[in-house]
């Protein structure tokens, strides 16, 4: 099945727009001249372009490819997993985004110093860096060869035009040309994805032809409430256990926070967790109703000898060619609207390694780099992802059947980071020791389970074909379960496993659950018993406290005890600084900052990058203060501004009236 040129302009249109976007913020505005902008768009975007920015980072050509192909095979009860979206996305508005954006951070790393301490910290980052360098490689490589597989598509020639171009437009326009881009992208896989939906349907006799063709075939699948984890999928497996995996990417990953972090206010950035619910359950209709319509389309049409053979993540390109080959143009959006999923994860991919790596490896080390300087080397590290991902992707076609195993170590290490985070801020007795301890745990248990059961997997292919989801490429890349995680699934579990073999057939989708509960359990465990930290040494800013406002019905005395002893106030030099935004005198140092300035009362705001002059007058963030004597200086008409050294990056200065 050969491309048509109208097929190949369009392919190619995908690119010359996305590099042209990349060019457009590298010759506008202020040219990527600052880390702030290369890295965070200048804190300017709106909630919109954000919002399916969010969307299209996780949207990956393997989930496009996948989701059709899990319908196909299994039914409708994936489906099932739009019900997780809510609690997925309005857990990290009202609890994480507060969080984050008034902490005022880069790296979502530097929470974890400013919550524990740098190691901590430089262990978060090492992971995240080790997930998505393997992740982005396969992402890149592995639709690519399924394409090639079907339609004869050039497979080194795509992989490198498209590596490249993501690597020009991210290095080019940083993160405003990352999330432009991400929206035309949105816009083509929606595009594509309509195109085969609506030829599809009127090829088979419409909807409602479709629809009956599934139920007869026992497609349409009601709901399984199921409490046994280790069934593949139920209701609970997927309203519950996907809560957890929602929170893994939309609530601690890197790619995802950074977004948020990127826009004007907060408002904004919950704004754009609001507006990605409607747009992923908009998503996972039209993947679902792509798999129907493939399955009705090829009860009419039996498959030829080829297409039986293939693997069903490759039946959906077959699909696609067979019911769009009349139309010159369409099988290219497709093809457009494939690798429009792998630009959107990787450009991303590129950006955040670009941050993490500068933020918390390069520049705590080097704090006196000039700006112009470090903005090149932000722009030189994009760079080198990108060409690294290009490295990847040559290693991914060297991996035969252990391609997949690499694909889930993305899904394997989201749930212990999220662990991690979420025992930094819901319980403050924990320490650095729990928190490394709990990591490792968490890290541990992940690989244990996951290479656990894709080696089982592995051993049974042979008497169980059909069950099996590890084949060897390129005769068959069974991608079709990886979806949104990128996480293989499981495969139904053979009646009356027991031990190891009970233990690694867990539903892929309570990994995340799992993994992340093992790192709050160790981490807790081992704080208790090499002394939790006490409340009052916590900067109360990084910390949720999720009972008090859960209970908060409660009399105050018993709400403060739930708190730990994390209180809601500062003292610095003689003041205390509370939460209100109000001070007083008071005897001991200050150990974090307040909310917001009072007219009347002594405030402290965050002002310029420490490593500017300190000046006075911007909104304040958290952070514990360090370094430098306190000295008086001139702030706004009618105050008087002691400075109080830096935090997180910042310069801090409390100001008082006259």
């Amino acid at each position: 099945m050969a491309f048509t040129v109208a097929d190949y302009t369009v392919f190619v249109l995908l690119l010359v727009l996305s590099a042209a976007i990349g060019l457009f913020y590298a010759l506008s505005g202020g040219r990527q001249r600052t880390v702030q902008e290369f890295l965070l768009a200048n804190r300017s975007m709106s909630f919109l372009p954000v919002a399916l920015s969010l969307l299209a980072t996780f949207q990956s050509a393997v989930a496009i490819l996948g989701v059709p192909a899990e319908i196909y095979r299994f039914g409708t009860e994936y489906w099932f997993l739009g019900c997780c979206y809510f609690l997925g996305l309005l857990i990290p508005a009202h609890v994480f985004i507060p969080v984050f954006y008034r902490l005022h951070l880069t790296s979502t790393y530097e929470y974890l110093e400013l919550r524990f301490n740098k190691a901590v910290r430089v262990c978060g980052t090492v992971t995240f860096i080790f997930q998505m360098v393997i992740y982005m490689g396969v992402v890149l490589y592995a639709p690519a060869l399924a394409l090639n597989a079907v339609t004869q598509f050039d497979l080194w020639g795509a992989v490198l035009t498209m590596g490249l171009v993501c690597t020009l437009y991210t290095t080019l326009g940083g993160l405003k040309a990352v999330i432009w881009t991400d929206v035309f992208q949105t816009l083509v896989m929606f595009a594509g994805q309509l195109a085969v939906i609506v030829v599809g349907t009127v090829k088979v006799g419409g909807m409602g032809r479709v629809w009956q063709l599934a139920a007869d075939q026992g497609k349409i699948s009601g709901i399984d409430l199921n409490p046994d984890p280790f069934e593949r999928h139920t209701f609970w497996t997927l309203a519950v256990g996907g809560v957890f995996m929602m929170l893994s990417l939309y609530g601690v990953n890197q790619a995802q926070v950074q977004r948020y972090l990127s826009s004007r206010t907060e408002r904004e950035a919950v704004l754009s967790c609001y507006a990605v619910f409607p747009c992923q359950q908009v998503v996972l209709c039209l993947s679902c109703l792509t798999g129907l319509v493939m399955f009705a389309y090829y009860q009419e049409h039996p498959l030829t000898a080829a297409q039986s053979q293939a693997s069903s993540d490759q039946l959906v390109l077959y699909f696609v060619m067979d019911v769009l080959k009349d139309l010159p143009g369409l099988p290219g959006l497709f093809v457009a609207c494939l690798f429009s999923g792998s630009l959107s994860t990787i450009s991303s991919a590129f950006n955040s390694l670009a941050t993490v790596t500068m933020e918390d490896l390069i520049h705590p080390y080097f704090p006196g780099l000039r700006e112009s300087r470090a903005t090149l080397l932000s722009k030189l590290l994009a760079l080198s992802y990108g060409l690294l991902c290009l490295g990847m992707a040559y290693l991914s076609s060297m991996m035969g059947p252990m391609l997949q195993a690499a694909i889930s170590i993305f899904g394997m290490v989201g749930g212990p980071l999220l662990g991690l985070f979420c025992l930094g801020m819901f319980f403050p007795c924990a320490n650095p020791t729990g928190a490394i301890a709990g990591l490792a745990a968490g890290l541990a248990m992940a690989f244990w389970i996951g290479i656990g059961s894709l080696v089982s997997n592995l051993r049974a292919a042979p008497s169980a074909p059909l069950l099996s989801n590890i084949t060897d490429f390129p005769q068959a890349s069974s991608l079709s379960t990886a979806i949104a995680t990128t996480l293989l699934t499981s495969t139904p579990a053979p009646k009356r496993l027991s031990g190891l073999q009970k233990f690694y057939s867990l539903s892929y989708m309570w990994y995340s659950a799992h993994n992340s509960t093992t790192v709050i359990l160790v981490g807790l465990l081992v704080s208790l018993l090499t002394g939790p930290t006490k409340g009052a040494t916590v900067n109360p800013r990084t910390i949720y406290p999720v009972l008090p406002r859960l209970l908060c019905c409660l009399p105050q005395r018993y709400r403060e005890r739930l708190s730990c002893g994390v209180g809601c106030s500062a003292e610095v030099s003689g003041w205390e600084l509370c939460e209100c935004g109000r001070a007083r005198q008071a005897a001991t140092p200050v150990t974090g900052p307040a909310r917001r300035r009072a007219p009347s009362a002594p405030t402290l705001f965050h002002t310029v990058p420490a490593r500017a002059p300190v000046v006075a007058g911007h909104s304040p963030v958290a952070g514990p203060l360090s370094g430098g004597a306190v000295r008086a200086s001139r702030g706004p008409v009618g105050t008087t501004g002691l400075e109080l050294g830096t935090a997180g990056g910042l310069g801090w200065t409390l100001l008082h009236p006259d």
